[in-house]
């Protein structure tokens, strides 16, 4: 498995459990990256300006592969992983557009080429028309939602592509029963990146704060945002850890996300784990995991009239009404476990790698004759 830059984030942790459940089933998985380079100056300034403080390079080299006892095997300087760094494989994984593009140009003997991808990452901070490439490599993709997969086929013509969706960790998120809070609760992921749709969340709150001025604001993110970016009655959490995040969601009425696009919703289903009921924008993943007026309700992107009302909806429910909606979405999350999606992950690289054989000895077969 080629990782850019192992670190906190949502899509590595989903790596780092696919590494362990495929290491735990009696896989050798290998876990490879450039080296880590610490923040420069001026990145540690900006830090500091903004109040996060100065990052030391082992706190930067935290990741899921570390929590979940995973060696990660680094490069001697950050540059792309080559065929000399790996050992001969029956596959090898990208999990990034960049890692993608080292992969393509790996030889045969490191093992059939795949792409696990979770996002469409064409943003404008990325070298887009590089990234789109990518995506018309000739590796086996893997993606997380329905969205992805016919992204993949409809718009990069390629027809053979796994579905193999995200789960949550049952034992890190779960709640015991419950009602609605005292207070009217709502939950949000702060993140900078603009197709996370942080603006219309913010204006969402604000209409609903206007409806109901007792509302709770709680959120949490990997950066601490600047002073003037969420009001001052907003309570955040900022690189929290995995029971900080249980936390947060259990005393949460409704989870909120915004986003313009979105690979699959990951913070969705961890919300419902622990029984709390989302409010989306149509954004790719979330359509997989909402059904509407059962679980939670879907809008149109930046749609604020449509996303307040319907958190709204969700608030001023009847305890009745709304622990009906909290258990359907508690049932939606259980459904479905990283066993389950471990089992489709196994069988992707299993189809794969067995057709990649056939072809190989049916091009030996017409050398023979």
């Amino acid at each position: 498995m080629i990782m850019a830059s192992p670190n906190m984030g949502g899509g590595d942790r989903v790596c780092a459990i696919y590494a362990r459940q495929l290491i735990d089933r009696g896989h050798n998985v290998n876990v490879v990256a450039p080296k880590t380079k610490p923040l420069t100056i001026r990145q540690q300034l900006k830090r500091i300006f903004s109040g996060n403080g100065w990052l030391p390079l082992a706190k930067k080299m935290q990741n899921h592969f570390a929590l979940l006892g995973i060696n990660v095997t680094y490069l001697d300087a950050t540059r792309p992983v080559t065929g000399n760094d790996l050992p001969d494989a029956d596959a090898v994984v990208a999990t990034w557009w960049e890692t993608a593009e080292w992969v393509a140009e790996l030889p045969d003997s490191k093992g059939v080429k795949t792409y696990f991808i979770q996002h469409h990452e064409i943003h404008k901070y990325q070298p887009v028309e590089r990234v789109k490439r990518t995506y018309s490599l000739p590796l086996h993709k893997i993606t997380i939602s329905n969205w992805l997969l016919h992204l993949m086929q409809d718009t990069y013509q390629d027809p053979f592509v796994s579905l193999v969706p995200n789960s949550v960790d049952f034992n890190v998120f779960f709640a015991s029963p419950r009602k609605k809070q005292t207070a009217p609760t709502l939950g949000f992921l702060y993140a900078e990146s603009e197709f996370k749709g942080v603006d219309t969340a913010l204006k969402v709150i604000e209409r609903v704060k206007m409806h109901m001025p007792e509302l709770r604001v709680l959120c949490f993110g990997k950066k601490k945002p600047n002073k003037s970016v969420l009001p001052n009655y907003f309570e955040g959490e900022y690189n929290p850890q995995q029971e900080d995040l249980r936390k947060i969601y259990g005393q949460c009425d409704v989870w909120l996300c915004c986003s313009i696009n979105e690979g699959f919703g990951l913070t969705i289903l961890e919300a419902m784990a622990c029984r709390c009921p989302s409010v989306s924008t149509k954004s790719g993943g979330p359509e997989d995991i909402i059904e509407q007026g059962e679980n939670g309700f879907l809008c149109e992107v930046n749609d604020v009239n449509n996303l307040a009302a319907s958190v709204i909806q969700v608030l001023e429910m009847s305890d009745q009404e709304w622990l009906a909606l909290s258990n359907a979405a508690l049932a939606r999350a259980t459904r479905y476990s990283w066993q389950d999606a471990t089992d489709l992950f196994e069988q992707a690289l299993n189809h794969v790698i067995m057709k990649n054989t056939m072809n190989a000895r049916g091009e030996e077969m017409l050398e023979i004759n």
